[in-house]
């Protein structure tokens, strides 16, 4: 698997900005975006992730996607207590968004692949979704492969493209390779 670094994602957070902004700020202005003409994903990340998550965001958002991410939704300024949320009704939200979203991405960093919630949340999706709308974002602080973490070669994954050395890819685990843009629209 050819497995991202992470200092190459982290890249994204803020490069399409004149000026840098906090995650918080950042992952804010994500929540006021237009949903017109704009295909959906579901995207499941580590919670503690917040800088990973951000920069993944802005890296897909050069993909002209709708991503959902529960972070994405949380109101800073609710008075709501977010610890009267039961385990059920999250888990039935998570359940109706991986639905209704067309596509399904997981952020593989180390801590993600041992996170009960992130694999829960992957092997949902491949119970709503053909492989062929989920795929594996595979992040790494170095370019070791994942030890104890077959089940992820079972997905497509994101990877910087054999071929434009500025664009990226989804392989299948069966060598196919299309240009993420394009499986994103698809």
């Amino acid at each position: 698997m050819n497995i991202l670094p992470k200092y190459g994602l982290l890249q994204f957070r803020n490069a399409a900005r004149i000026y840098s902004k906090s995650i918080t700020e950042s992952l804010q202005l994500f929540k006021e975006e237009t949903k017109f003409l704009k295909t959906s994903l579901f995207f499941s990340y580590k919670h503690d992730e917040l800088e990973e998550l951000d920069s993944a965001v802005n890296f897909l958002k050069g993909f002209g996607v709708l991503i959902y991410a529960d972070y994405l939704l949380l109101d800073p300024g609710t008075t709501e207590n977010p610890n009267t949320v039961t385990d059920k009704e999250i888990q039935q939200k998570t359940e109706e968004k991986i639905k209704d979203n067309k596509k399904f991405i997981f952020l593989a960093t180390e801590n993600a692949i041992s996170s009960k919630r992130c694999k829960w949340e992957l092997r949902y999706a491949n119970t709503q979704k053909t492989k062929e709308h989920i795929a594996i974002f595979p992040i790494r602080e170095d370019y070791t492969d994942y030890g104890g973490a077959e089940y992820l070669q079972k997905f497509p994954y994101i990877q910087k493209s054999e071929i434009n050395p500025e664009g990226y890819d989804v392989k299948f685990p069966n060598g196919d390779v299309i240009e993420l843009g394009a499986w994103l629209a698809s």
